[in-house]
């Protein structure tokens, strides 16, 4: 849907970290566009060879860090100079800003009386509460610099919050760490979730194995899933790139585990709706897979931290476990199928889910909106 006809007339800029893909946060500037066909896009770096239609219908401006060598493919390099470059936009004739947080966005000074709503999808993890994991990880010259670099970023970071009128989280657990590292309360709009594009099956149709879907890397956990499931001797697929498995993650995994890779949309949603439950051992700020799969009718065990949180009810459209652990999982899977749940969600996931469409999300950004006078 499109905002009513108030909005018509109001010059509208949209700010974006970055767009070289599209992922989650891209979703999300996808919904926001709808909502405000007129608006412009500000963003660091863009490679419009892979940006949807929706984004490139919009007039798109970068700001100095586009224009820095390589910068589609070293744009997280110049991290450092991403507050300056926001702060030096000229947002003068606009009368709405809404920013989209995960790298530096907010952080644009709008002109005087325009509200600022920031819809944060995460604080930057590499300065707050990823930073030990990213620093262990970089290079020495890297690391040489990442200190001092970090330091500032974290005192700009909170800082520029300080500027915003209205933030909004994805989550309870992006809002809880938004109060722990900005000092402020947000409310919470969950992401929009194509909710429609999924629907369940018969349960004669149903399979005999689990699923693991996502990108293989580390904070996903796959390899929790993957040693659980050889424990139990049960089948799991594995879905999601790279293209190549990880020799460590082939190693790993029992006889009855079976990896994917990358599949079409429609080979996901076949095993999305045919799976026994899908299987989500990562902590994330939202999580839209799980989502995803309670719109085709399928239940989740889940690590019952994060976002996830907030999407799956336990008991009624899937199971937490607690200890983040191959065995945890084991036993999550086998008190699941002592359970019954698996025979008795469908319904629930699939009305559960529907609460995570677009319109809410847009209604959602309406009503915070109305919150600082804007509509």
């Amino acid at each position: 849907m499109s905002v009513p006809g108030l909005f018509a007339d109001r010059r509208v800029a949209l700010i974006h970290y970055w767009l070289v893909g599209m992922r989650g946060g891209e979703k999300v500037l996808e919904a926001l566009c709808r909502m405000f066909p007129q608006a412009d896009i500000f963003t660091h770096v863009v490679d419009p060879k892979r940006l949807s239609e929706t984004l490139l219908a919009h007039d798109i401006r970068t700001t100095r860090v586009g224009r820095m060598p390589f910068a589609r493919r070293l744009y997280q390099n110049y991290l450092p100079m991403m507050p300056r470059a926001l702060e030096e936009l000229d947002l003068t004739g606009y009368d709405l800003v809404i920013s989209s947080e995960a790298g530096p966005a907010k952080g644009i000074i709008p002109p005087p009386g325009v509200p600022h709503l920031c819809y944060c999808h995460s604080p930057m993890r590499y300065i707050w509460d990823h930073y030990a994991r990213y620093k262990s990880a970089a290079g020495p010259a890297k690391r040489a610099v990442m200190g001092p670099v970090f330091h500032r970023l974290r005192q700009w970071d909170a800082t520029s919050a300080a500027r915003v009128d209205q933030i909004v989280a994805n989550s309870s657990h992006v809002a809880a760490r938004i109060k722990s590292y900005w000092r402020r309360d947000a409310g919470v709009v969950p992401p929009p979730v194509a909710v429609d594009r999924f629907a369940p099956v018969p349960k004669s149709d149903v399979g005999d194995y689990y699923l693991w879907a996502g990108e293989m890397v580390p904070y996903k956990r796959p390899d929790i899933a993957i040693d659980a499931f050889r424990l139990l001797d049960k089948p799991l697929l594995v879905i999601g790139g790279p293209d190549r498995v990880p020799s460590e993650l082939a190693r790993r995994a029992g006889p009855k585990t079976r990896f994917l890779g990358r599949v079409s949309d429609a080979d996901l949603k076949h095993h999305l709706a045919r799976c026994r439950a899908l299987i989500f051992p990562g902590e994330e700020d939202f999580g839209i897979v799980p989502v995803e799969a309670m719109a085709s009718g399928r239940p989740v065990i889940a690590f019952g931290k994060g976002g996830v949180r907030d999407s799956v009810v336990p008991g009624k459209t899937g199971f937490f476990f607690q200890d983040q652990s191959a065995s945890a999982l084991v036993e999550a899977v086998r008190e699941f199928e002592e359970s019954g749940l698996e025979a008795r969600c469908g319904d629930a996931c699939v009305q559960q889910a529907a609460q995570f469409s677009e319109r809410a999300f847009q209604e959602g950004i309406l009503r915070n909106l109305s919150q600082i006078g804007v509509c």
